[in-house]
C-alpha cells in the first residue's frame, strides 16, 4: 500500500485529537489533585488511549461495523500511534524542567504541554506513514470504511 506524507498527517491528528484531549484533561486533573508526578502521567496515559479509541470506535461504529469488531479496529488502528505518541509527549513534558510542578494557572505548564504535544505529533506521523505502508494502523480503519 502506498502511504502518502498526507495520509499520515492525516492520521496523526485523528490520533493526536484523542491523545490530547485525554492528556490535557489527565495533565489538569492530576495537578488540580495534587498527584506526584508518576501519578498523574498515568492518568494521562490512560485518558488518551481511553478518548483516542473512543474516538476510532465513534467513526467506525458510525459505519455500521459491530461493537466486537469495531474494538478489535480501534485496537489495531491505534494502539501503536497512541503509545508512541503517549511517550513522546509525557517524556518531553517531564524533562522540562519545573513544568510538572508548574500550576494550572502558570504559562510553563500549558507551554510544556503544547510543546510535548507538537513534537510528538512530528515524531508520530513517519510511525503512522510506516505502519499504513504496510496496511496496519489507521489502514485498516481506512478498509473498513470503504467496504
Amino acid at each position: 500500500m502506498n502511504a502518502s506524507w498526507s495520509t499520515a498527517v492525516s492520521a496523526t491528528l485523528h490520533c493526536l485529537t484523542g491523545c490530547a484531549i485525554g492528556e490535557v484533561l489527565g495533565m489538569v486533573v492530576g495537578t488540580a489533585a495534587g498527584l506526584p508526578t508518576w501519578g498523574t502521567v498515568v492518568l494521562s496515559i490512560a485518558l488518551a488511549f481511553l478518548f483516542g479509541y473512543g474516538l476510532t470506535l465513534r467513526g467506525v461504529l458510525k459505519a455500521g461495523i459491530g461493537v466486537g469488531a469495531a474494538v478489535k479496529l480501534a485496537l489495531a488502528a491505534d494502539t501503536v500511534s497512541i503509545a508512541v505518541m503517549e511517550v513522546v509527549d509525557n517524556a518531553v513534558v517531564v524533562a522540562v524542567p519545573g513544568a510538572m510542578d508548574a500550576g494550572l494557572a502558570s504559562a510553563l505548564f500549558w507551554g510544556s504541554l503544547a510543546f510535548s504535544l507538537a513534537v510528538a505529533f512530528v515524531v508520530t506521523v513517519p510511525v503512522n506513514r510506516w505502519l499504513i505502508s504496510r496496511g496496519k494502523g489507521h489502514a485498516v480503519v481506512h478498509h473498513a470504511h470503504h467496504h
